[in-house]
């Protein structure tokens, strides 16, 4: 059976953060994951999943000065102790609220600096992550993410997140495949879950309608198809929401029905 984590900073935007977790669980959810929790004490939110008897699975470690409109740390040079530093308060909260991995964004590729050299900057920052994340039992999350929607953005392909994964041979460092990205930038998602799930470096996958980032089931993308492929393919793995939902969430969670 295909498991479902709402993402509540996404979805859920009729609610105060806290009370996301709440009306979650009302819908029927039983693991959330969410982007950025460092508003928020850990404690509290502990408090939320453990009251509505829900799972945490995923959520970003620190990407840098948000509001500068940086977008992760891990491929700029000369800011890998800031990179790390955001990883390590990840892995504080990831004890705390007993999520399994956290998504280190790679950044945005700063013009004129070789793509080797960003390449080189990258796989040693995700090596030493995932080396401190390891001695807390979490998993590293590697996610190409569109250049439409995140122009300059180092990491685009499947591809390219795995040929890091195959380079640096460590357990705990996984891909992110989310759907709606890799429609946008690639398409044949059948055929590259057929290709990828198999070789267990996908630890987590997520979901939205293209191109609009509205409900699974809008858009190009046939999600009961998709559905059925990854019965097919035992895919036991969580599957995040991450969705802007069109009119309100509940409204729209007609989709998702057959499947809780």
């Amino acid at each position: 059976m295909l498991r479902f984590a709402a993402n509540i900073s996404t979805m859920y935007g009729e609610y105060d953060f806290l009370d996301r977790f709440e009306a979650a669980a009302q819908d029927g959810f039983e693991a959330v994951e969410f982007q950025f929790p460092y508003d928020f004490p850990a404690a509290d939110i502990a408090r939320r999943l453990a009251g509505q008897g829900l799972a945490s699975v995923l959520f970003n470690a620190v990407a840098g000065d948000l509001k500068a409109g940086e977008k992760g740390l891990a491929c700029l040079p000369g800011r890998s102790r800031a990179c790390l530093d955001g990883v390590e308060r990840a892995l504080e909260y990831a004890v705390v609220l007993g999520t399994p991995r956290i998504h280190l964004m790679a950044g945005l590729a700063p013009a004129g600096v070789p793509r080797a050299t960003l390449e080189g900057q990258y796989r040693e920052n995700v090596h030493a992550a995932a080396l401190l994340a390891a001695q807390a039992g979490v998993d590293i999350m590697l996610e190409p993410i569109n250049p439409i929607g995140m122009p300059g953005y180092f990491l685009n392909t499947q591809q390219q997140a795995h040929d890091v994964v195959q380079a640096l041979g460590l357990p705990n460092v996984k891909v992110q495949m989310d759907l709606f990205h890799c429609q946008i930038v690639e398409g044949d998602v059948t055929r590259k879950l057929r290709n990828y799930l198999p070789t267990g470096r996908v630890g987590h996958l997520q979901i939205a309608g293209v191109p609009d980032r509205h409900e699974p089931g809008t858009g190009e993308l046939a999600y009961p198809y998709v559905f059925w492929v990854l019965d097919e393919l035992g895919y036991e793995g969580w599957i995040g929401c991450e969705y802007f939902p069109a009119v309100g969430t509940r409204a729209g969670l007609g989709w998702i029905q057959p499947y809780l």
